[in-house]
């Protein structure tokens, strides 16, 4: 199976939790988040500007900026102009922004009490360790730096998270679904026509019809064949039930051939003339008197016939009883609807159709959608717990859904998933990062060396930098 990587990183913030106050002079800074995405560096912050005051003619510069020695990154910045110097860049530029692309720009008597800031930065590594800052500069008439000041937000570290390994499932060629259902349709004695208003008729006719309409009217799906099985009870002679079975079971093909008019769809029909094997169940269930005696008799491999009068002689009120409260129910079709499912090749719309029907989709179709969803998000995490709901004893399910489970801290969930998840290099990898999630470092060792020997690189990337990091 091919396989993607997810990269995991959790933050630690020596000023995670900041409360509100002044980072630069009538500036503050609450609810500071910093966190890996990725690839990227995320930072999400609310600004403070209700005590900010900016003249006509000058503009107020707030960037945040992170700072690791001789490293340094700028973050698109938020301004406030002053009423003149804000239509002077409409006139001489068409857009009132100082520092180019990016920048937040707000006229001063129009500005927000709290501006909400959300960006993502290009993740390097000297930024395990960086402070981020907040510079904030005035400009006057002809660009004149009345202020430059920074001030300290807080400062970003990494704690040790391997990277996680998705498998992708096997695609497949066809998705085929089953519907299947029990009818119970009532015959006169000794007849095989169906009378749809005779008894139950009306209500059993109507289940089958429903279960083939529900698949006839989807668009996304096409029925190729129609199974029907015939049952009777052991109340008469053998060859007799054999006939009404046979009988009975053509006579609902008939009847769904003459109403729906099937092209292109196999209609197979099977029969069994006395469901013994339904009655077991019934005895075994019940407090006949003679109960285990019974079951035992069932069990042989009697003449049906003559099994079923020693039951009759033998034990003739428990066989009352069954006649009356069990052969009726022996006395049924069972039927099976197969259809095949139009495959999805948009994310957006496999995610709709997951929403709302999550049996329509294979799990080549959930792994597709995830690809484009932010791991660790409610969505992608959703994906592949919805996947593993549609296919609860599939390997790659249980380790995608295990893996999720991690990337949002749910641990013991994500050990439940791997329970299911096979032995697969991925799957031993994945029970190494559980470990360190867990901090058993030798478990962990023993897991990613093991996956290491299977022959997964990544497994080999990790153990290097867990050894770094605990040694």
């Amino acid at each position: 199976m091919n396989k993607i990587i997810f990269t995991l990183m959790s933050v630690m913030m020596s000023s995670a939790g900041i409360h509100a106050k002044d980072v630069v002079d009538n500036v503050s800074v609450s609810s500071l988040q910093m966190e890996r995405e990725g690839r990227y560096l995320s930072v999400s912050m609310n600004m403070g500007l209700d005590s900010l005051y900016v003249a006509s003619n000058q503009c107020v510069l707030l960037t945040p900026w992170i700072v690791n020695g001789t490293d340094s990154a700028a973050m698109p910045a938020v301004a406030v102009y002053g009423r003149r110097r804000y239509y002077y860049y409409l006139r001489n530029n068409g857009e009132a922004m100082m520092s180019g692309e990016g920048e937040k720009s707000y006229m001063a008597a129009e500005k927000p009490d709290t501006v909400g800031y959300h960006e993502l930065l290009p993740y390097r590594d000297w930024m395990d360790g960086a402070t981020l800052k907040l510079r904030r500069v005035d400009e006057g008439c002809c660009r004149k730096v009345l202020l430059n000041e920074c001030g300290r937000l807080g400062k970003y570290s990494e704690k040790f998270f391997p990277d996680l390994v998705y498998m992708t499932p096997e695609g497949t060629m066809e998705k085929r679904r089953t519907l299947e259902g029990r009818a119970y349709i009532d015959f006169p004695v000794d007849e095989t026509i169906i009378y749809p208003d005779y008894r139950k008729n009306t209500a059993e006719l109507a289940a089958i019809r429903a279960t083939i309409d529900s698949v006839r009217y989807d668009r996304d799906a096409k029925i190729d064949t129609v199974w029907l099985k015939g049952y009777a009870s052991p109340e008469s002679p053998y060859s007799h039930n054999t006939e009404l079975a046979i009988g009975r079971t053509k006579a609902l093909r008939e009847y769904l051939q003459q109403l729906y008019h099937f092209d292109g769809v196999a209609m197979l029909t099977a029969h069994e003339p006395e469901d013994w094997e339904g009655l077991r169940r019934f005895v075994e269930n019940s407090n006949l008197t003679h109960r285990m005696e019974i079951l035992e008799l069932i069990a042989t491999d009697m003449n049906p016939d003559a099994k079923e009068e020693r039951i009759k002689r033998l034990y003739p009120e428990d066989y009352k009883f069954m006649l009356t409260h069990f052969y009726p129910a022996l006395r049924h079709t069972d039927y099976r609807v197969s259809y095949v499912i139009r495959s999805y090749n948009d994310p957006v719309q496999i995610l709709e159709v997951m929403r709302k029907q999550p049996q329509k989709l294979s799990q080549n179709e959930f792994y597709v959608a995830a690809g484009t969803l932010k791991p660790g998000t409610d969505e992608f995490t959703e994906v592949f717990e919805t996947a593993v709901k549609m296919f609860p004893d599939d390997k790659a399910a249980n380790l995608n859904a295990a893996n999720a489970a991690m990337r949002r801290g749910d641990l013991d969930g994500a050990e439940r998933y791997l329970r299911k998840a096979g032995d697969s290099p991925e799957a031993l990898y994945a029970r190494g990062a559980l470990a360190i999630c867990r901090k058993d470092y030798d478990t962990a060792v023993r897991f990613l060396t093991a996956a290491k020997e299977a022959g997964l690189k990544e497994a080999e990337k990790t153990l290097q930098e867990l050894h770094n990091r605990i040694n």
